[in-house]
């Protein structure tokens, strides 16, 4: 899990697939890992985030590569981030 965004406004989180537990005693069950890696996006205006995985996830990973290209200002990363905002239904209870 990587931290890519903080503000006032929102949160952007990269989740990764797990390592594989080595070194865990033979029988013992396998921690549960991701399968793919997702993005979470919390709007802590509204207390409500959007976990982006598969497709979703891989056109936000397209976004980022841009912004690390042109350098984009607050501004127009939040604009970006609020067009998800529609998105999100389910509300933030431990973070």
């Amino acid at each position: 899990m990587h931290m890519l965004y903080d503000s006032e406004t929102f949160v952007v989180v990269h989740m990764q697939p797990d390592a594989a537990a080595d070194g865990a005693p033979k029988g013992w069950p396998t921690p549960p890992q991701f399968a793919r890696h997702g993005f979470e996006i919390v709007d802590k205006r509204s207390g409500k985030e959007v976990y982006l995985d598969g497709s979703w996830a891989e056109m936000f990973q397209q976004q980022i590569l841009a912004w690390q290209r042109d350098t984009p200002t607050q501004e127009e990363v939040e604009d970006t981030l609020d067009g998800y905002v529609g998105l999100a239904q389910n509300p933030v209870v431990v973070h």
